[in-house]
């Protein structure tokens, strides 16, 4: 996705609002959990590095059985969001189930991949599906959140690009590109380039996900 959001401006945060600090960032860590992992980056442009924690349950009802896997943990995972302070860290958001297990069933293939990234001050959920493509969810700090500012995915069949959409919702333009000579074995990928206005949202905040699988990006 085009970096041309930068131009907007960004929301002060409101400083009555009481705010959660501690040392290192597994202070935040609530009971019963475990860090899954740690993502580094500076999400306000600081210069400091700042700390996504991907955080997974520990509930013993949710390990199963599976005949063909064997065991399997299928507890939930979530994200806490913290800002450096130098001499520590501030929560920003959280959200502890917003994502599935990693041991989901992919029915034919395998399930898609988590990837949490933090690129240019943005904080990025990722998905990635092999060769099914991608799509990808671009946050940003602002409004004492994380609000959801661009949507971007990738259709595929094996090495072959089917069908990009990229959706900015600030500027509420919308770009498709087709694909008109899908043919698998042939590698003159001919793409239609068609660009749309969705109509006007309310930006989704991070903290209100109540699950990643079942988002249902506007694209009218």
């Amino acid at each position: 996705m085009q970096e041309v959001l930068n131009h907007v401006e960004e929301i002060p945060e409101n400083e009555a609002l009481e705010i959660e600090k501690e040392k290192n960032p597994e202070d935040f860590l609530p009971k019963g959990y475990v860090i899954f992992e740690k993502i580094f980056g500076d999400l306000n442009k600081d210069g400091l590095e700042d700390c996504a924690l991907i955080i997974k349950g520990t509930n013993k009802s949710k390990i199963v059985k599976d005949e063909s896997r064997g065991e399997l943990d299928r507890n939930r995972r979530g994200i806490i969001v913290l800002l450096n302070k130098n001499n520590g860290y501030e929560l920003v958001t959280k959200n502890y189930e917003c994502f599935s297990s990693e041991n989901e069933e992919g029915g034919n293939y395998f399930a898609p991949e988590l990837v949490v990234e933090i690129i240019k001050g943005k904080l990025f959920i990722h998905y990635a599906h092999g060769r099914y493509g991608y799509w990808r969810y671009m946050f940003r700090l602002q409004n004492s959140d994380f609000e959801l500012i661009g949507y971007d995915s990738s259709s595929n069949n094996g090495p072959t690009i089917l069908r990009e959409t990229s959706i900015n919702f600030l500027t509420r333009k919308k770009i498709v590109s087709e694909n008109t000579n899908p043919d698998i074995d042939n590698e003159n990928e001919i793409f239609e380039k068609t660009e749309s206005k969705i109509s006007k949202t309310k930006l989704l905040k991070l903290s209100e996900i109540v699950d990643f699988d079942e988002i249902e990006v506007s694209e009218d």
